[in-house]
């Protein structure tokens, strides 16, 4: 039986080229929840054709298409746009490449239900399967966005399984245009964070699929770590000229 839709929820699905895994990850999010929108952004691969496919024979699944890739954080706030439009209040995100836990989506969802305020932040539990040079490369931006925010509480800068309120996002990716690509998901917590929307961390487990188990990764290791070291740049220079309401939310704000 199909989850009855959620008037102010929905998940989000940003998908570039992710191989067969979205079906998998589509129908595992829709099982747990309604409406699921995929924002297909740009695919080659002729995923987006047959996506629209599934679809047109459930309600609960809508599909948006750009015309050509345009980045991670482009297709979520194409997501945001439509979601304030249609009057949600709040979007999960979660990867197309079955790498996220769809199980864990209702949990995430009550937890944001509850405390609409928050951001929702999905802290990841790494098995074998994890690459070790990204396991231990993530420390060094979780460290960064920890020391832009004060250590407010930010598990994890990277792990693009949460929940944000949508008119803050929205608000935060509209002053700041450099928030389009892979390196949106740190922006976006740091930015929020500021902003005064608090974390909440759950532990939830990622997955990382091989080549032959239909895994599909578009992470660069040079381009990606220059993109990551741009966004922190940047971010190191709004914590210096936020420091004083910084250090003063973090003494006397409750």
């Amino acid at each position: 039986m199909s989850p009855l839709p959620s008037s102010t929820h929905v998940v989000l699905i940003p998908s570039y080229n992710p191989g067969p895994k979205v079906f998998d990850t589509v129908s595992a999010a829709r099982a747990q929840w309604s409406p699921v929108w995929v924002v297909v952004d740009g695919s080659t691969d002729g995923t987006a054709e047959q996506l629209q496919a599934l679809a047109a024979a459930d309600e609960g699944l809508q599909v948006f298409v750009l015309p050509e890739n345009q980045g991670k954080g482009a297709a979520v706030l194409h997501g945001l746009d439509e979601a304030a439009r249609r009057g949600y209040s709040h979007v999960l995100t979660m990867d197309s490449d079955g790498q996220h836990p769809a199980d864990l989506i209702p949990r995430f969802m009550s937890t944001s239900i509850a405390s609409p305020a928050c951001m929702i932040l999905g802290k990841p539990v790494f098995d074998a399967s994890a690459p070790l040079l990204r396991v231990r490369g993530r420390k060094l931006s979780n460290a960064w966005a920890n020391l832009e925010t004060l250590w407010i509480g930010i598990g994890d800068s990277l792990y693009g399984f949460r929940v944000y309120p949508v008119q803050a996002l929205r608000k935060v990716m509209r002053a700041h245009p450099w928030m389009r690509r892979f390196d949106f998901d740190p922006e976006a917590v740091v930015r929020l964070a500021w902003a005064g929307v608090h974390p909440i961390n759950i532990d939830a487990p990622v997955k990382y699929f091989r080549a032959d188990e239909g895994g599909v990764s578009h992470f660069n290791y040079l381009r990606d770590n220059i993109l990551l070291t741009w966004m922190h740049s940047r971010l190191l220079l709004g914590f210096v000229l936020r420091l004083p309401l910084l250090v003063w939310r973090r003494l006397f704000a409750r």
